[in-house]
């Protein structure tokens, strides 16, 4: 046959078309330094096969809204309401890595995922590398995650004073050994969230986030607060502007005080690959929506009440039906409101947006339900549960875990 003649497929299904009509086979024009022979091709693919996957671009989430790891509040069913709302990122409650590897039913109920949650990350806190290493091997073989990230944030005395949480940002060796350690063997990625640094004057996130880099951190969250700080003072974001610049070029998210899309948009302004939400999902989680969509949302007190009608089902169906998940829900949704009723809506404020910073004064809304929803008083955030739980239970307490606003 004619060099670069044709032959007919014999796969022709014999109608009126001559059938697939291809060239004669020859080989691909390949470039000399990419050919090799058929057994160092194997043998190649055979060694790269028993290597650990590169982790580098795998956890890719440049752009979007991550839901931060909230204690008490960041429950399955609140990431649930702000899925809908738009987050692209959650992650779960922060877990004590001693209390998993007792198998606390508790703690490892705080890992739990939503289908909803399609990049979904759980959040480990503990001090010394051995256990917080063996811990990482144990999710990687027990659960289905998309990253796991490291507390380098927490500020509570019980946590510090064990060397865990900020107490790492003091330790370095020990925080070298607890990040090279998880990496080695987990095949996800490892994140890590930590803060400033942990007194208000002395910056350490700069120094640390090259480290971080080398030791195999794939992406680090700033909030933008020391541990001392607390919330006294608003997140610092001109040092988080400087600490990208440290990170490069692995990426860092920022966090603190993101309330409208207008902080956001400010945030972004900083170069940080994307932001973090926490305390504005809390009191708003149509953030997310308003982010995206660029615009503020005045909703009304009826989709609000609509929103915990949700947050209540969802609750019901991850803790269950029966009195105790009741009480359960119950309880998680008042936490909650201790929050929401911070939020001051869109058609009573004199000057847009609300800052995170302003505590709403008292004010009448428009309608009975907008002036409940304002009240500081835990005994009227007991009334908007009981519309959605019924009665509480004889001899009901409830004290906010932020906060000493009891009700009795």
């Amino acid at each position: 046959m004619a060099e670069g003649a044709a032959v007919v497929s014999a796969e022709s299904d014999g109608g009126g078309d001559l059938g697939t009509v291809e060239p004669e086979r020859g080989v691909a024009p390949i470039k000399l330094q990419y050919l090799t022979t058929k057994e160092q091709f194997h043998e190649f693919l055979e060694a790269k096969g028993q290597e650990k996957p590169s982790q580098e671009s795998e956890l890719d989430i440049s752009g979007k809204l991550y839901l931060a790891p909230l204690t008490t509040c960041g429950n399955l069913p609140f990431r649930r309401i702000c899925k809908r709302f738009g987050a692209d990122v959650t992650c779960g409650e922060m877990a004590v890595c001693t209390n998993l590897l007792q198998g606390q039913t508790s703690e490892w109920a705080l890992l739990k995922r939503h289908p909803c949650e399609d990049i979904f990350g759980v959040q480990l806190e503990g001090a010394f590398p051995d256990t917080m290493t063996k811990c990482a091997e144990l999710l990687n073989r027990t659960i289905e995650v998309d990253f796991v990230d490291i507390n380098v944030g927490c500020p509570i005395d019980l946590v510090f004073k064990k060397g865990g949480g900020c107490a790492l940002m003091n330790r370095l060796a020990k925080f070298q050994q607890i990040v090279r350690g998880m990496n080695q063997v987990l095949d996800v990625p490892l994140t890590v969230k930590l803060r400033t640094g942990v007194q208000e004057r002395v910056n350490l996130a700069h120094r640390l986030l090259p480290d971080l880099r080398d030791w195999g951190a794939a992406l680090v969250t700033l909030h933008g607060r020391s541990r001392e700080q607390r919330y006294t003072k608003l997140a610092d974001w001109q040092y988080i502007e400087q600490c990208v610049a440290a990170a490069r070029p692995m990426p860092l998210f920022g966090n603190g005080d993101v309330l409208s899309y207008e902080d956001a948009n400010r945030a972004l302004q900083t170069g940080v690959a994307g932001v973090m939400i926490a305390r504005g999902a809390l009191l708003k989680p149509w953030l997310f929506t308003e982010i995206k969509e660029q615009r503020h949302w005045d909703i009304s007190s009826s989709e609000r009440l609509d929103i915990l009608r949700d947050f209540t089902h969802y609750g019901l169906e991850h803790w269950g039906s029966d009195t105790q998940g009741v009480e359960k829900t119950r309880r998680f949704l008042l936490e909650w409101l201790s929050f929401l009723c911070r939020y001051v809506p869109v058609g009573l404020l004199e000057r847009l947006p609300q800052r995170i910073n302003e505590r709403p004064p008292y004010y009448l809304g428009r309608d009975y339900l907008e002036t409940l929803m304002a009240s500081q008083k835990a005994a009227d955030w007991i009334r908007i549960s009981e519309m959605l739980l019924g009665p509480v239970p004889p001899n009901f307490v409830f004290l906010p875990k932020h906060k000493a606003n009891a009700y009795k």
